[in-house]
C-alpha cells in the first residue's frame, strides 16, 4: 500500500476524533457537537470553515496557487436511532443513538485528509471539504445543494466513500454507472365496508382486495419492467381488522421500491397506481394511494468512476481494487450530488469484524447492526486516498 507516512503518524490523533463521535452519536440534522469538532479541528489547520449549510453541515475550503479547478471530497456525520449492544470504552453515551453506519469513520478518514493537506499538500486549485448532515433518511445533500452548496462552491466534480462490511479491509470497490438503487416507499389505503364475517356478502371486503392487490404488484415485475433492468418491489406491511369474526371497513398495504433508473421508476410507479385503483374497483372497493420518491439511483459518471479506480490502484494496488463492483439496492442521498455534479461513490472495505474491541456485541459487523463498529485500520487509507485523488485531479487540465 503506498500510504502517506504523516498520515500514518497522525493515525491515533484522528482515530481518537473518530471515536469520540462514536461515542456522542447525534441524529439527523441534530449534529451540533459533530459539527462543532469538525470545524473546530478545520479552523485549527489554518482551513476556511462555512457552517449553517443544510442545518448542521460544515464546509471547509483549502486553496493554494492559481489553479482554478475546484474538487469536492465529502463525508456524512449523522448517526442511527439504534441502542447500542456493544460496551467497549467508545462506546454511545447517548441512549438510542448509535453510529452504526461508519459515519463517524468517513468523518475521520476527511478530517485525516484535511490535516495532512493544510500542513504538507502540494497541489494547485481548490479543496472543498464537505461535511454533510442527515444521510440517514434527510436528505441531507439535497439541503446543502439546496442552500447554495454548488453555487457557493462550484466543484468540478464531487467523490464520495462508504465503508462495505464484507469486503476484506483496505479493498476498494467501485463501478461506471449506477452503483446504488433509488430509495421510494409506498402506502395504499384501502376503504371497503364492513360486515359480519359471517355474511361476508353485506360488505365490501378490503382484506381480500389487499391480497389480490398485493399479489397484482408482483407482475409488474414479472411482467412489465424488462428483465434487464434491474428493480424491487417489496410489500412489508399489511394492516387490517382486530377481530376474528368482522370484517373491517379499511386495510392498508406498505412498502418499498428500489430501482437503478428513473425509468423504470416511472413505469413501476405507473403500473401500480394502475393495478391497485383497477383491482379495488373490481372489488367495490375505493383507494387512496402515496407513493413516495426519497433518494434516486446513486450513478456514477464514467470519466470520475475510472479515475477513481485509478488512484485506487495507486494507493492500495491493483489486486485491492474491484473495479466493476456489484452494485447494491442499497440507497444513499450522495445521489443527490451525483444529479448536480460528475463524480463517484464508492465502497472501501471494512472487513468482518474481527476488527472491534473486547466488548462488542453478539451480531454481525454489518451496516445499521447493534453490534457495528467501523474498522479504525481504514483510518489512513482513506485518508491517503482522499489526498491521492484531490491532488492529481487539481493537477488535470
Amino acid at each position: 500500500m503506498k500510504l502517506i507516512p504523516e498520515i500514518q503518524a497522525a493515525q491515533g490523533e484522528i482515530q481518537g476524533l473518530r471515536r469520540t463521535i462514536h461515542a456522542h452519536p447525534e441524529l439527523r440534522y441534530e449534529e451540533t457537537q459533530t459539527s462543532d469538532l469538525v470545524a473546530a479541528k478545520l479552523t485549527e489547520w489554518g482551513i476556511e470553515v462555512h457552517r449553517g449549510m443544510g442545518k448542521t453541515g460544515v464546509v471547509g475550503v483549502l486553496k493554494r496557487g492559481s489553479g482554478k479547478r475546484m474538487v469536492g471530497l465529502r463525508a456524512d456525520m449523522d448517526a442511527l436511532p439504534i441502542q447500542e449492544l456493544n460496551t467497549f470504552d467508545h462506546r454511545s453515551r447517548n441512549e438510542g443513538k448509535m453510529h452504526a453506519c461508519g459515519h463517524d469513520g468517513h468523518t475521520a478518514m476527511l478530517l485525516g485528509a484535511a490535516q495532512y493537506l493544510a500542513r504538507h499538500g502540494q497541489f494547485d486549485g481548490t479543496i472543498v471539504f464537505i461535511f454533510q448532515p442527515a444521510e440517514e433518511g434527510g436528505a441531507g445533500a439535497k439541503a446543502m445543494i439546496e442552500d447554495g452548496l454548488f453555487e457557493q462552491f462550484p466543484v468540478d466534480a464531487v467523490f464520495g466513500i462508504h465503508n462495505w462490511p464484507g469486503m476484506p479491509a483496505g479493498y476498494f470497490g467501485v463501478t461506471e454507472g449506477p452503483i446504488m438503487a433509488s430509495s421510494n416507499e409506498f402506502r395504499i389505503e384501502i376503504k371497503g365496508v364492513g360486515s359480519h364475517a359471517a355474511l361476508p356478502h353485506n360488505g365490501r371486503d378490503p382484506v381480500f382486495t389487499a391480497v389480490q392487490i398485493a399479489n397484482g404488484l408482483q407482475s409488474i415485475i414479472t411482467r412489465n419492467k424488462k428483465p434487464l433492468d434491474t428493480a424491487v418491489l417489496s410489500i412489508t406491511q399489511i394492516h387490517a381488522g382486530d377481530a376474528v369474526n368482522v370484517v373491517p371497513n379499511t386495510a392498508w398495504i406498505a412498502g418499498t421500491v428500489r430501482t437503478f433508473t428513473t425509468e423504470t421508476l416511472d413505469l413501476i410507479e405507473s403500473r401500480l397506481r394502475k393495478i391497485v385503483e383497477s383491482t379495488a374497483e373490481a372489488y367495490d372497493c375505493s383507494v387512496d394511494i402515496t407513493f413516495h420518491r426519497n433518494y434516486p439511483p446513486t450513478v456514477n459518471s464514467s470519466a470520475e468512476a475510472q479515475f477513481a479506480a485509478e488512484v485506487m490502484r495507486e494507493v492500495v494496488g491493483a489486486d485491492h481494487v474491484d473495479a466493476n463492483v456489484e452494485p447494491t439496492m442499497g440507497a444513499e442521498d450522495f445521489s443527490f450530488m451525483l444529479l448536480e455534479k460528475p463524480g463517484c461513490y464508492a465502497f472501501l472495505g471494512n472487513g468482518e469484524g474481527g476488527h472491534r474491541d473486547a466488548g462488542h456485541g453478539a451480531g454481525p459487523c454489518m451496516l445499521h447492526n447493534a453490534s457495528y463498529d467501523f474498522n479504525d485500520q481504514l483510518l489512513p487509507v482513506g485518508s491517503s486516498f482522499w489526498v491521492h485523488l484531490a491532488a492529481k485531479f487539481l493537477a488535470q487540465r
